[in-house]
């Protein structure tokens, strides 16, 4: 039984803050981390050898301790793809691939949790449909991190796929869960956080302003502070496809939500004018 008070906990304010008893149970697997402070801490290495034996994984284990004795830098975020990068390997069947991801997607852990979404990002039996209809719950996550990893996980795939991404998106973007359509727009940022860029977009985002109209008055901040970023990423290389877009939008859905869209999307711009 977890304390309360654990469960309730707002967080360390910085990575050497982290409570012994916290990180221990993040380690074992049984709480999710509840900012990035904790997400930093967790000793990855120590979190699989406590969850792969729940799987009857134990021997993926002396691969998996050679590849992160290999990896450097050794960060969070390359500990996070190389798990999911070792799994995507081992369970190269399709339908071995998909239990171990859904194993994986029940897990109190959300680093547990994403390891699960890389081993779709990287199967390689998996077509780019059935990663976006397998990712779906890890982009509905209720922890943001495993949300986050979610799109980075299929990033990749969307450059060499980018007119069947955006029409397969096109479902995203209506859905009831504010987190889903979240997941298209950052999946298909121009410029993106923490990934590589999408250069068709960045030199012709009018490919993607199909993709982004359903989302022009999003009742959810959390899509529409995406929308912007994803329009502001565009206005650095294309600032007038961006200005004409916006200009447009205004007119035609003269909302507070929409006001709030464009003055994000424009910043950069408006510094610069």
């Amino acid at each position: 039984m977890i304390p309360k008070e654990i469960l309730n906990r707002t967080g360390a304010r910085n990575t050497a803050s982290v409570p012994e008893n916290v990180l221990g149970l993040l380690n074992d697997g049984v709480i999710e981390t509840v900012n990035l402070c904790e997400w930093l801490v967790v000793d990855q290495l120590a979190l699989a050898e406590k969850i792969f034996p729940e799987h009857v994984w134990s021997r993926l284990l002396p691969g998996l301790r050679s590849d992160f004795r290999k990896l450097t830098p050794q960060t969070a975020p390359k500990k996070l793809a190389l798990v999911g990068k070792y799994l995507a390997a081992a369970f190269p069947q399709k339908s071995s691939a998909l239990r171990s991801s859904q194993a994986l997607l029940s897990s109190p852990s959300d680093i547990v949790r994403s390891w699960g979404a890389y081993l779709i990002g990287f199967s390689k039996t998996l077509s780019l449909p059935e990663k976006l209809t397998q990712i779906r719950p890890f982009a509905a996550d209720r922890n943001m991190s495993t949300r986050e990893i979610a799109w980075l996980a299929l990033r990749a795939e969307i450059p060499g796929n980018l007119e069947q991404a955006l029409s397969l998106l096109s479902g995203f973007v209506t859905d009831p869960d504010p987190s889903i359509r979240r997941f298209a727009s950052e999946l298909t940022r121009p410029r993106g956080v923490w990934c590589s860029h999408i250069p068709a977009l960045k030199e012709y985002p009018e490919q993607g302003f199909e993709l982004l109209e359903p989302l022009r008055s999003d009742s959810s901040k959390y899509v529409r502070d995406s929308v912007g970023n994803w329009l502001n990423d565009a206005s650095k290389s294309a600032p007038v496809s961006v200005k004409t877009l916006c200009d447009r939008w205004e007119k035609d859905s003269p909302s507070p939500e929409t006001a709030y869209i464009v003055k994000r999307a424009l910043r950069t711009l408006s510094k610069t004018s």
